[in-house]
C-alpha cells in the first residue's frame, strides 16, 4: 500500500498586525468578547499590494525548501483558497507559474475553513493511486479584503 507523508513546512504571515483592540476601534466588539469566543488576541492582515498568490508563493518556497526536494519533482499543486486573486487563471496556476513549474496539474478547493484538510485529503488520493508522488499543498487567504469591504 502506498502512504503519503509531510516532508516539509513553510509558512508566512504579511507583516501588518491588527490586535482585537486595533479591531474595536472600527467595529463593534470587545477583546474580551473575542477572546472568548474563538481564543484570537491578534491577525496578519495582507497589504494592499499583497495577494493570495504572493503569500502563497513564500510559504511554497519555504516548504520546498524544508522537503529538500528539487522544485521540478513536483507533480500536483493543490490550493485552497476562498480568496483568490482571479477567477481564472486558478491561483494555483498562477502560483505553479511564479514558481516556474511545467507540465504538473495545478488547481484550487474551495472549501473556506477546512480547505487545506480537504486540499490534503485529495493530495492523499492522487498519492495513493500513483498518480502523484509530490504534491504541492498550499493554504493562503486574504479575508481581511473581504471583510474591510464589506463595511
Amino acid at each position: 500500500m502506498i502512504y503519503s507523508r509531510i516532508t516539509g513546512t513553510g509558512s508566512y504571515l504579511p507583516e501588518n498586525v491588527m490586535t482585537n483592540h486595533d479591531l474595536e476601534k472600527i467595529v463593534e466588539t470587545s477583546d474580551q468578547w473575542i477572546r472568548e469566543r474563538t481564543g484570537i488576541e491578534q491577525r496578519h492582515i495582507a497589504a494592499d499590494n499583497e495577494t493570495t498568490v504572493d503569500l502563497a508563493e513564500k510559504a511554497s518556497r519555504l516548504a520546498i525548501e524544508s522537503a529538500g526536494i528539487d522544485p521540478n519533482e513536483i507533480d500536483l499543486i493543490v490550493l485552497a483558497t476562498s480568496t483568490p486573486d482571479k477567477i481564472f487563471p486558478s491561483s494555483a496556476c498562477i502560483l505553479q507559474a511564479r514558481l516556474d513549474l511545467h507540465g504538473c496539474p495545478a488547481f484550487d478547493i474551495q472549501a473556506v475553513c477546512t480547505g487545506f484538510i480537504y486540499a490534503l485529503a485529495v493530495a492523499d488520493k492522487f498519492i495513493k493511486t500513483g498518480s502523484a508522488s509530490k504534491v504541492l499543498v498550499v493554504g493562503a487567504e486574504v479575508f481581511s479584503r473581504l471583510c474591510r469591504n464589506a463595511r
